[in-house]
């Protein structure tokens, strides 16, 4: 609720700051226009007739201006872009009149809020997307590798690729079948890369395991690894991009993560579409993964019991009811002949719930 006595929109980008304050006693608009410095957007604020709140929109300057302004007592909001309404006649859009924009939306208490993440808390996420690159990395130059070698006529068949064994055909059948040496020079090229992006990712995940096995969010990951398909990296990764996962039900995590229909209803009609595939793709693309891992008889086997002895018992009795119930949901769909796709979106979709009862669980 605003209670300030002035509202303060920043339009924010990397080399400037158009800032527009609205006292709401006198009515007057105050303009400026800053240069990124934090200590300058501060000193400004801390000038305007008190008490101040202060909106921007989330974007890739970070939350570090916000954590300065907190730092120093004044109320700052970031500003989900998706949720900021804009008007639909509005043809001239300028820095400066987003900025106006954004004080009179902070003064009408028409923000929707981003969770700012804690300064822990952002550099995991930092570490977590960095494997996600280079996941996508691996995945291209592999592409790029084999599609090369398919372009020359040369299929492997000894089982699956990129394995030990399909390593060594690379090295020792593969090449010598190439006889331009341009055409070498390029496999010797995307080879170094596969490699190369197969150590930065296996780096990557050493270092995530030893962080998810001493950190903040340890507890969080050893409940979520009670379920079916979440892996330490899996549950690490669901842990720092949620970070507060009270601020969430069973029924609205699946929202959060775009795993819910579209729809567009009026009158007496009612018309659903395909997901909405809103909000955080990394955690929308890890519980859809998650989902297929529960098509198959749910069994207990090691791998599962070693995850249950991290994790209280409560939660392991918690995870267990959650897995059979997705393995019926599974059985469920394909009784019904659904599409595995279409089955598969509808479990993760629960998958996030259950995801979300472990995670506000109390040890």
């Amino acid at each position: 609720m605003f209670t300030e006595r002035t509202s303060v929109g920043l339009d924010v980008h990397a080399r400037s700051v158009a800032a527009a304050a609205i006292d709401s006693d006198t009515g007057e608009l105050i303009q400026a226009r800053l240069s990124p410095s934090k200590e300058q957007i501060t000193h400004w604020v801390q000038a305007l007739p008190g008490p101040v709140a202060v909106t921007y929109e989330a974007g890739p300057t970070g939350f570090d201006l916000c954590r300065a302004l907190m730092a120093v007592g004044v109320r700052c909001e970031v500003a989900a872009p998706s949720k900021v309404q804009r008007p639909s006649g509005d043809r001239v859009k300028t820095d400066a009149k987003d900025a106006v924009h954004l004080a009179r939306l902070l003064r009408m208490d028409e923000i929707t809020p981003v969770a700012v993440p804690s300064v822990d808390q952002e550099a995991a996420r930092d570490l977590v997307r960095a494997r996600e690159d280079a996941r996508g990395d691996l995945m291209r130059t592999r592409h790029r590798l084999s599609k090369l070698l398919l372009r020359h006529g040369i299929v492997y068949s000894g089982g699956a690729a990129w394995t030990g064994r399909h390593d060594a055909w690379l090295r020792t059948s593969a090449l010598p079948q190439l006889t331009s040496a341009a055409t070498r020079l390029t496999f010797d090229s995307d080879y170094e890369a596969v490699r190369g992006t197969l150590a930065r990712r296996d780096r990557l995940d050493a270092h995530i395991t030893q962080l998810a096995a001493d950190s903040e969010f340890t507890p969080v990951v050893h409940r979520l690894g009670c379920l079916r398909g979440i892996s330490t990296l899996t549950g690490f990764a669901l842990a720092v991009e949620i970070g507060d996962w009270h601020r969430f039900t069973g029924n609205t995590i699946g929202s959060f993560v775009g795993l819910v229909p579209s729809e567009h209803s009026s009158g007496q009609s009612r018309s659903q579409g395909s997901i909405t595939k809103t909000g955080n793709t990394h955690v929308r693309r890890l519980l859809v993964e998650a989902a297929w891992h529960h098509r198959a008889r749910y069994r207990i086997g090691k791998t599962m019991r070693d995850r249950w002895d991290q994790a209280p018992a409560g939660a392991r009795a918690r995870g267990d009811v959650g897995n059979r119930r997705l393995h019926a949901r599974w059985v469920n769909f394909l009784e019904r002949r659904k599409k595995p796709t279409i089955a598969n979106v509808a479990v993760a979709r629960e998958l996030a719930g259950w995801c979300w009862s472990l995670a506000v669980m109390d040890d």
